[in-house]
């Protein structure tokens, strides 16, 4: 992995001293009373150099605010998402890249050695360097109370971690007896694996670095349980919430919590440059509004975003169209990238006995996959633009293969019903629903996040095939938190969430996906609880299947090359093409994207996606600038 060329370093060496570059507006003044260095001297000494016009873009100039709507004040983690200042990084080719790293050597997928850029700074001006690598190891991964479960399943090979080596002050190395696929993936994700943190913020939160009467003072003036939860609260990364913790990000929030507007100003350390040496991003501030995820549509059209994905959908696009003429912004049409829009998930993990043996029968979860009419749910609720399919990977991923998409999707109610009587469920009662082995009548509540009257729509298309099946389902809407709360306690017994993730996988994906390994996987929480606690939580698998994903999943992990990983994706999805684990709708599925008119370099294609794309991250919000 490889950043610059020499080429590029001397156009950098040349370009970073000189005078022409200009300093953003909002940094003029902070420069001119000497409260900030110049550019020059915040830069590191080997920035990371964006070549615009390979991009096909153009550049730009400094300054300038945009305007995001969001639906909590949690979603300030968002702007971690879109920012995505990773140590490598995806391109919208979908390789890999050094971004933060200056670069990385990578030894058989075994041994990883991370070089850092000297020079390169935290927001808060302050040096990043291996000590920020160490101090996560040391005193944060291998901390009982910061890290009760242990270090993060992405830096554990066979249940053993890395053997971590500071070499100096910018070369650090991390090395696996068997190779780690999913190292440098995790590293690069929407979510990112954080293997560094501020250490000279953070050290004043850590029982090892402060003295114990005032770390108890801090400690009850916070109100939390103890200094693990100090620490936690005020050095979380990804959440983005507090004003005060240095960051790497091209944007940093000033806003404490809670708020309902949260302003985020240029980082004024941030590392890249363009090609004339003007320091990214380009804009100054993004402001951040909160409003209800239901009023989100008519506001963008009312044209208080420049910049909105999130919260839009299909059927807001001809509104969207009229208000751009009105209000001077376009719209365009990305598509989306998981693996089906919406999918309804059985609790393989349900508290209730007869409805949990009943989930974990094939032939029930495939008669509730032949009773949804995939073509009426794209002519009603997707203008007849979108693809019915399993939830599986999309055409254009070298993973995709048609009779996994084609996998039990026949809208089909006679063998539906044929396949509910084999299983012994033929009694029905007055109201003509079918009766569970003890006597109840099959009525199913199907659990929502409550974010879209989207998946309400689809869920009353549903309601009625299901219903000629004898099985009567009913939605219950519910905040996030309480959502998942209820999956994970095994409350829920069925609820509807977005299809895979990342629908455009390579064999070097890592297919995490599609076995058990995070207690947020709604058809098997306390599996996934399982593996993501190492044992500690949760429980094994116990069925087959289920256990061969997981067993297949290390598989993929120990395996030496590509092709010995395609193998082990191709058997991992034939077995949920088979086994109906998600009963998937549509895919493919146009997302509207709303744009300032003045906004420049926001691409007019592509593809929108939590994974690998990190939404708008992968192309690169600080090259977004705004014309005047």
């Amino acid at each position: 992995m490889r950043v610059f060329s020499l080429a590029c370093l001397a156009l950098v060496t040349s370009l970073i001293g000189s005078p022409a570059i200009a300093e953003s507006p909002l940094l003029v003044e902070r420069v001119g009373a000497g409260a900030l260095p110049p550019v020059a001297e915040r830069l590191p000494q080997t920035p990371m150099v964006t070549d615009l016009a390979a991009m096909g873009r153009e550049a730009g100039r400094p300054g300038g605010d945009i305007s995001l709507l969001m639906a909590r004040s949690k979603d300030t983690r968002m702007l971690t998402v879109y920012g995505y200042a990773r140590l490598v990084g995806f391109t919208p080719e979908l390789s890999l890249q050094p971004d933060i790293a200056l670069k990385v050597d990578n030894e058989g997928g075994q041994s990883f050695t991370f070089h850092l850029r000297p020079g390169h700074r935290w927001s808060d001006g302050q040096p990043f360097t291996t000590e920020d690598f160490r101090y996560y190891w040391e005193d944060m991964a291998l901390n009982e109370f910061l890290s009760p479960f242990g270090p993060p399943e992405a830096l554990l090979v066979n249940g053993e971690p890395p053997r971590v080596e500071v070499i100096d002050r910018h070369t650090i190395r991390y090395q696996w007896p068997a190779p780690n696929p999913l190292f440098l993936p995790s590293l690069a994700g929407a979510r990112p694996l954080y293997i560094y943190a501020p250490a000279h913020y953070l050290k004043q939160f850590h029982a090892g670095y402060v003295d114990e009467d005032k770390l108890k003072a801090m400690v009850e003036e916070a109100g939390v349980r103890n200094w693990a939860g100090l620490h936690t609260r005020y050095g979380h990364q990804y959440k983005f919430d507090n004003p005060d913790l240095p960051t790497l990000q091209p944007w940093l929030c000033v806003t404490p919590a809670p708020s309902e507007r949260f302003i985020f100003e240029r980082n004024p350390y941030f590392h890249r440059v363009d090609t004339k040496g003007q320091q990214l991003p380009y804009l100054d501030r993004v402001v951040v509004n909160i409003a209800s995820s239901g009023l989100i549509p008519a506001k963008t059209g009312a044209g208080e975003s420049d910049l909105q994905g999130r919260y839009l959908r299909l059927d807001n696009y001809p509104f969207l169209m009229e208000g751009g003429e009105r209000n001077n912004f376009v719209v365009r049409l990305w598509q989306m990238g998981i693996g089906s829009q919406m999918a309804i998930y059985p609790n393989l993990n349900a508290n209730d006995d007869t409805w949990r043996g009943l989930m974990r029968d094939v032939r029930f979860r495939r008669a509730l996959s032949l009773g949804v009419d995939r073509d009426e749910i794209n002519q009603v609720i997707y203008f007849g633009l979108v693809h019915p399919s399993a939830n599986t990977v999309l055409p254009q991923s070298p993973l995709f293969r048609q009779e996994y998409a084609d996998a039990w999707v026949q809208f089909d109610l006679s063998g539906a019903n044929a396949l509910l009587d084999e299983i012994g469920l033929s009694q029905r009662n007055d109201e003509n629903l079918r009766l569970l082995p003890d006597g109840r009548p099959m009525e199913i509540v199907v659990h929502s996040a409550g974010e879209s009257t989207e998946q309400t729509d689809l869920l009353e298309l549903i309601h009625d095939n299901w219903l000629k099946m004898g099985i009567k389902i009913h939605t219950k809407p519910s905040q996030r938190e309480v959502f998942r709360e209820r999956l994970y306690s095994g409350e829920a017994l069925m609820s509807i969430w977005t299809g895979l993730d990342n629908g455009l996988p390579t064999a070097d994906t890592p297919p995490t996906e599609l076995a058990p390994t995070n207690q947020t996987q709604p058809q098997w929480p306390v599996w996934g609880q399982y593996f993501e606690t190492a044992g500690l939580t949760g429980s094994t698998p116990d069925m087959p299947e289920v256990a061969e994903l997981a067993t297949l999943l290390q598989q993929w992990r120990s395996a030496s090359d590509s092709q010995l990983r395609h193998e082990v994706w191709q058997r991992m999805l034939a077995i949920h093409a088979d086994q109906v684990f998600s009963i998937g709708t549509v895919n493919a599925v146009p997302q509207p994207i709303v744009v300032n008119a003045r906004l420049r370099n926001v691409p007019e294609e592509g593809i929108y996606a939590w994974a690998p794309g990190a939404y708008f991250g992968m192309y690169r919000p600080d090259t977004f600038w705004l014309e005047p």
